[in-house]
């Protein structure tokens, strides 16, 4: 595997940004690979990490390197993958400026077969929340311990004074979530109604972990959906211990061609 690590400029952010990426190595022997463009998985991380998350606290690199997928894993702050309220403009960013120019600078596949979102915790709520929003450009969707239900987090969040408050603040204001795209359970069950493609979908979830109800909730509406749809839950709690076993079972899982 190559790894690249990639600071360029964002045009919706007005600042520079980061992302690591992971690419397959061919064999010099193997001759020109000019024309492969190669599966590829985006790597949300979760709040308080950045771009290094997975690189830092897993064997990610390791996991992929036999898979011949790339893994694009962005910095986007403490977001929540949202046009903040008080802040930059990062869901515009994860799903217009973001995969443009990772497709510019490397050998990306824009086939939806060929694309996967993934994360963990904040970053599986930017997961679950491009790939239901926008299901025609994905193959697969992952969530490990993910913020699966915003309108309900956010209830319990602003009723006690704090720095998650605080943060949430930031990006959402006092807005109602409900019946947006920041509403998961809406938009998943549009998407069980409609005649659009339906991605793939994983959620995991330790049952000591704060989100357990959070994703208990979500699951419960999936299993009633037509969805291709599987779910992982067992002990384990918010920590990167567990996270670095399931994003092995979410490579595993994923359908790479």
């Amino acid at each position: 595997m190559a790894l690249f690590q990639c600071e360029f400029s964002s045009e919706v952010l007005s600042r520079s940004v980061s992302m690591n990426v992971i690419l397959p190595q061919p064999s010099y022997k193997e001759g020109s690979m000019e024309d492969k463009k190669y599966p590829t998985l985006f790597l949300l991380h979760g709040f308080s990490d950045n771009h290094t998350a997975y690189l830092r606290s897993t064997s990610i690199e390791r996991y992929a390197a036999d898979l011949g997928i790339a893994i694009v894993m962005p910095g986007l702050d403490n977001s929540y993958y949202t046009d903040m309220a008080h802040g930059g403009k990062y869901w515009t960013f994860l799903t217009e400026e973001l995969p443009a120019a990772a497709r510019s600078f490397f050998p990306l596949s824009e086939k939806r077969e060929d694309n996967f979102v993934a994360g963990h915790s904040m970053g599986g709520f930017g997961a679950l929340k491009w790939g239901l929003n926008f299901p025609e450009r994905f193959a697969a969707i992952a969530s490990m311990s993910g913020v699966t239900d915003m309108v309900y987090h956010l209830a319990n969040v602003r009723m006690e004074p704090g720095d998650k408050k605080r943060s949430l603040e930031l990006v959402f204001g006092d807005a109602d979530v409900s019946e947006t795209t920041n509403d998961l359970i809406y938009k998943l069950e549009r998407l069980h109604n409609s005649s659009s493609v339906k991605p793939m979908l994983y959620q995991a979830c330790g049952t000591e972990d704060f989100l357990y109800e959070h994703n208990l909730r979500f699951h419960r509406i999936c299993k009633e959906t037509n969805l291709d749809y599987t779910y992982d839950f067992g002990p384990g709690d918010h920590t990167w211990d567990y996270w670095d076993k399931k994003i092995q079972a979410v490579l595993k899982w994923l359908p790479i061609q």
